[in-house]
């Protein structure tokens, strides 16, 4: 795990846990050869990533990718509602304005 710069400006964070799991977290970062400051920072920025990435990666089943890649090759024709949105926006970008009374 990669060491942590201490020459940055940094914030505080303060957390309390028993001492059974400050042992095995130190033990870990014994293991690891960093201190267990640098080891929870490591650890929890390696959790915050893995979240992160899994909150903005779309999984689908193959049954979805397949319907999902129909869809983008063979598109449906649009409907009266679709036409009648994409004029409306042709006008109002032509004209400028964002009248919605109409």
């Amino acid at each position: 795990m990669p060491r942590t710069s201490r020459s940055q400006p940094s914030a505080r964070l303060e957390a309390r846990v028993s001492p059974e799991i400050k042992a095995i977290w130190q033990k870990a970062a014994d293991l690891e050869g960093l201190t267990l400051t640098d080891f929870v920072i490591a650890s929890v920025q390696a959790a915050a990533s893995q979240v992160i990435e899994q909150h903005q990666t779309l999984k689908l089943n193959l049954e979805d990718s397949e319907a999902f890649v129909n869809a983008l090759l063979n598109p449906p024709s649009p409907n009266e509602a679709l036409k009648t949105a994409a004029l409306r926006y042709k006008q109002v970008m032509e004209n400028g304005t964002n009248d919605r009374t109409t």
